[in-house]
């Protein structure tokens, strides 16, 4: 994941949640979980997201439709970050990084 500035959270992420595939990858390139989900929530949506899906992100701040962004670890490895959707309490229920191959 390339470098970016430190920005206010854009929406809650609700539960926090990371698979053992994404914990293991994102360990073995020595970063942390907290730097793919500062990434996120901030609205950076990643260098591996392509224009319509960001498109879709900026959309869903707006509508409460689900998030995703795409970023690399420094060994590169995909990481997903998915937001659910805001539910009928109104609320994001969770927030999962995950590997591809995990969804």
């Amino acid at each position: 994941m390339t470098q970016h500035t430190t920005k206010a959270a854009k929406f809650h992420p609700g539960k926090i949640v990371v698979t053992p595939g994404a914990l293991e990858a994102i360990r073995a390139s020595g970063q942390s979980p907290e730097t793919f989900l500062a990434a996120h929530l901030e609205g950076y949506w990643g260098d591996d997201l392509c224009d319509e899906d960001r498109l879709l992100n900026d959309e869903a701040l707006i509508d409460g439709s689900r998030l995703l962004s795409a970023y690399r670890t420094l060994r590169g490895e995909q990481i997903w970050v998915v937001t659910e959707a805001v539910g009928d309490d109104g609320r994001r229920a969770s927030t999962c990084l995950l590997l591809p191959e995990d969804y």
